[in-house]
Protein backbone atom coordinates (compact mmCIF):
# COMPACT_ATOMS: atom_id res chain seq x y z
CA UNK A 1 0.00 0.00 0.00
CA UNK A 2 1.01 3.84 -0.30
CA UNK A 3 1.62 5.57 2.77
CA UNK A 4 -1.81 7.78 1.68
CA UNK A 5 -3.36 4.54 1.53
CA UNK A 6 -2.46 3.21 5.22
CA UNK A 7 -3.15 6.71 6.63
CA UNK A 8 -6.69 6.61 5.06
CA UNK A 9 -7.13 3.53 6.25
CA UNK A 10 -5.87 4.76 10.03
CA UNK A 11 -8.19 7.43 10.06
CA UNK A 12 -11.02 5.84 8.18
CA UNK A 13 -10.87 2.41 11.03
CA UNK A 14 -8.64 3.52 14.33
CA UNK A 15 -7.19 0.54 15.86
CA UNK A 16 -9.12 -0.32 19.21
CA UNK A 17 -7.19 -1.25 22.14
CA UNK A 18 -8.00 -4.18 24.37
CA UNK A 19 -10.00 -2.76 27.23
CA UNK A 20 -7.88 -2.24 30.18
CA UNK A 21 -4.63 -2.15 28.11
CA UNK A 22 -3.96 1.66 29.34
CA UNK A 23 -4.54 1.68 33.13
CA UNK A 24 -1.80 -1.60 32.56
CA UNK A 25 0.08 1.09 30.71
CA UNK A 26 0.09 3.68 33.22
CA UNK A 27 0.76 0.92 36.09
CA UNK A 28 3.61 -0.31 34.89
CA UNK A 29 5.25 3.34 33.59
CA UNK A 30 4.29 4.25 37.36
CA UNK A 31 6.69 1.60 38.69
CA UNK A 32 9.46 2.74 36.08
CA UNK A 33 8.63 -0.60 34.15
CA UNK A 34 10.14 -0.46 30.61
CA UNK A 35 7.42 -1.46 27.84
CA UNK A 36 9.01 -2.33 24.24
CA UNK A 37 6.59 -3.10 21.34
CA UNK A 38 7.79 -6.11 19.34
CA UNK A 39 6.01 -6.35 16.12
CA UNK A 40 6.32 -8.03 12.89
CA UNK A 41 3.79 -5.72 11.81
CA UNK A 42 4.22 -2.24 10.53
CA UNK A 43 6.14 0.82 12.27
CA UNK A 44 3.82 3.32 10.40
CA UNK A 45 0.59 1.33 12.29
CA UNK A 46 2.39 1.02 15.14
CA UNK A 47 3.32 4.13 15.73
CA UNK A 48 -0.06 5.66 16.84
CA UNK A 49 -0.64 2.86 20.01
CA UNK A 50 2.64 4.26 21.09
CA UNK A 51 2.12 7.49 21.20
CA UNK A 52 -1.33 6.89 22.96
CA UNK A 53 -0.39 4.52 25.43
CA UNK A 54 2.98 6.78 25.76
CA UNK A 55 5.69 4.67 24.73
CA UNK A 56 8.59 5.97 23.26
CA UNK A 57 9.23 5.33 19.54
CA UNK A 58 12.24 4.31 20.56
CA UNK A 59 10.77 1.31 22.27
CA UNK A 60 9.62 0.00 19.11
CA UNK A 61 10.92 -3.17 17.15
CA UNK A 62 8.92 -3.49 13.86
CA UNK A 63 8.57 -3.49 10.37
CA UNK A 64 9.42 -0.11 8.34
CA UNK A 65 8.10 0.13 4.94
CA UNK A 66 10.35 2.38 2.70
CA UNK A 67 8.15 4.56 0.36
CA UNK A 68 9.64 6.28 -2.72
CA UNK A 69 9.82 9.87 -2.69
CA UNK A 70 5.66 9.76 -4.25
CA UNK A 71 4.91 8.35 -0.72
CA UNK A 72 4.11 4.49 -3.04
CA UNK A 73 5.31 1.56 -1.29
CA UNK A 74 9.14 0.42 -2.94
CA UNK A 75 10.28 -2.18 -0.73
CA UNK A 76 10.70 -2.63 2.98
CA UNK A 77 13.71 -2.89 6.08
CA UNK A 78 15.08 -5.66 5.91
CA UNK A 79 17.69 -5.40 8.51
CA UNK A 80 14.65 -4.93 11.14
CA UNK A 81 15.06 -8.46 13.32
CA UNK A 82 11.04 -8.82 12.90
CA UNK A 83 10.81 -8.96 9.02
CA UNK A 84 12.27 -12.24 8.94
CA UNK A 85 11.21 -15.77 10.92
CA UNK A 86 12.73 -16.30 14.48
CA UNK A 87 12.78 -12.19 14.52
CA UNK A 88 11.09 -11.88 17.74
CA UNK A 89 13.53 -13.44 19.96
CA UNK A 90 16.51 -12.10 18.06
CA UNK A 91 14.95 -8.98 18.79
CA UNK A 92 14.62 -9.34 23.10
CA UNK A 93 17.63 -10.38 22.98
CA UNK A 94 19.36 -7.05 20.96
CA UNK A 95 16.97 -5.10 24.04
CA UNK A 96 18.33 -7.40 26.71
CA UNK A 97 22.16 -7.38 25.55
CA UNK A 98 21.41 -3.40 25.02
CA UNK A 99 19.70 -2.39 28.59
CA UNK A 100 20.81 -5.36 30.58
CA UNK A 101 17.64 -6.94 31.35
CA UNK A 102 17.98 -10.07 33.72
CA UNK A 103 13.92 -10.72 33.16
CA UNK A 104 11.94 -9.95 30.30
CA UNK A 105 8.21 -10.78 29.84
CA UNK A 106 5.90 -10.63 26.99
CA UNK A 107 2.50 -11.23 26.42
CA UNK A 108 1.60 -11.80 22.81
CA UNK A 109 -1.55 -13.92 20.71
CA UNK A 110 0.45 -15.68 18.30
CA UNK A 111 2.81 -18.53 16.96
CA UNK A 112 5.78 -15.96 16.30
CA UNK A 113 5.04 -14.76 20.04
CA UNK A 114 5.83 -18.04 21.92
CA UNK A 115 8.92 -18.26 19.25
CA UNK A 116 10.18 -15.69 21.54
CA UNK A 117 10.32 -17.84 25.01
CA UNK A 118 13.45 -17.60 25.91
CA UNK A 119 14.59 -15.07 26.17
CA UNK A 120 11.45 -13.85 27.18
CA UNK A 121 9.06 -15.38 29.67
Amino acid sequence: PSKSQIETCLKEQPLVLTEGVEALMQSLQAKNVDIWLVSGGFRIMIEPIAARLKIPISNIVANTILFDGQGNYESFDTNEPTSRDMGKPKALEQIKAAKGYETMVMVGDGATDAQAKPPAK
